[in-house]
């Protein structure tokens, strides 16, 4: 048995990409961009997958998922989810609306970019790329076009979004969602970090979507509803997990990946940017009539993945447990519904002819 060990170019390409990836935070926080962290990472390794010189490694996701979940759940006291629990109602009309809204804009999306009505179902329906591209498997959907479209699609709401909630939606209102942030304890954060690995694994096992975030999120949760968190969970860890999350998403952004389909490429950008207006108008009025923070609201109801939109909560200092609920809700939502949905539609003729095996 031969161990494979990395040649000296791959090695470089990590090294250069991780230097790039974090250059290009620092100098989207120097600029004061919104998400800098986020923003800055994947558009400077963008440029390099765009040459073919970006490398992630495979660690990096899950780790930087870890660090998010541990960061985000330390944000749920027990009055915190007092609030979220009020607000459930809303968190489960919000996420039916979401799936209908894309739906709808689906019909859109495979007139742009000639796919069959459930090819093109999948691809703009916004329940995160990973739950949707297993959808897309287990309803015999092409797995690389819905790929594409949703990461497209996450990208584009990565950009949009900080900016979009700065200039329209009004701000206050979420005190209820607010608590301070417990002091760093090195040795309880720690024990934090091994615990929340530990869970995230049992959570893997049990095939469960996104389980390096969501295992030492929900851990967390629980220890600080209880009030025994050992340690609260530093900034620079958000940031990292900022740094890696767009890493990821830049290293794309490659030529063939972009280029190997151009008209559903196009077609993903133009009917993300309509979603994206729908849902930002639904989420305005879904908060006013609530009486929910609508700032925080427009984010939750926006078609981006539930890492990405909980990172930019916390970088515009949002009601983080209310914009992680509403994504976790339509995250199950998706997993209850889209399938059936898609059917029902199918069988009264609104969902057009399938695709020929």
């Amino acid at each position: 048995m031969t161990i494979s060990t990395p040649s000296a170019s791959t090695v470089y390409n990590h090294l250069l990409t991780a230097a790039v990836a974090s250059g290009g935070g620092a100098i989207a926080w120097l600029l004061h961009i919104p998400l800098p962290w986020m923003l800055g990472a994947m558009a400077a390794t963008g440029v390099l997958a765009w040459h073919e010189r970006a490398a992630v490694a495979a660690p990096v996701r899950p780790v930087a998922l870890l660090f998010l979940g541990l960061g985000l759940g330390q944000t749920f006291t027990t009055p915190v989810l007092a609030a979220l629990a009020a607000a459930l109602p809303w968190l489960i009309l919000a996420a039916l609306v979401s799936i209908i809204v894309g739906a709808l804009v689906a019909r859109i999306f495979a007139r742009m970019a000639g796919t069959d009505a459930r090819t093109g179902y999948f691809s703009a329906v916004p329940g995160g790329i990973i739950v949707m591209v297993v959808l897309a498997q287990r309803a015999g959907v092409s797995v690389p076009s819905v790929t594409l479209a949703q990461t497209i699609r996450v990208m584009v709401v990565v950009v949009i979004f900080p900016p979009l909630i700065t200039w329209l939606a009004p701000r206050g209102g979420a005190g209820a969602f607010f608590a301070e942030r417990p002091p760093v304890d090195m040795a309880g954060l720690a024990l934090l970090m091994v615990a929340g690995l530990g869970v995230a694994l049992l959570i893997r096992l049990l095939k469960l979507a996104n389980p390096w975030m969501l295992g030492p999120c929900l851990l967390v949760i629980l220890l600080s509803a209880f009030e025994m968190l050992p340690s609260g969970v530093p900034l620079w860890m958000i940031d990292v997990a900022q740094i890696g999350m767009g890493a990821g998403l830049g290293a794309r952004m490659n030529r063939r990946f972009l280029l190997s389909s151009r008209r559903l490429a196009l077609a993903s950008v133009g009917s993300t940017f309509l979603l994206s207006a729908l849902m930002a108008l639904l989420g305005i009025g879904l908060g006013l009539i609530s009486g929910l923070p609508p700032a925080a609201v427009v984010l939750g109801m926006a078609p981006g993945g539930m890492p990405e939109m909980t990172i930019t909560a916390k970088a515009l200092d949002l009601a983080v447990p209310l914009v992680l609920g509403f994504h976790l809700v339509r995250t199950v939502a998706c997993n209850l519904l889209v399938g059936p949905v898609w059917n029902v539609a199918e069988r009264i003729g609104l969902g057009g002819p399938r695709e020929k095996e």
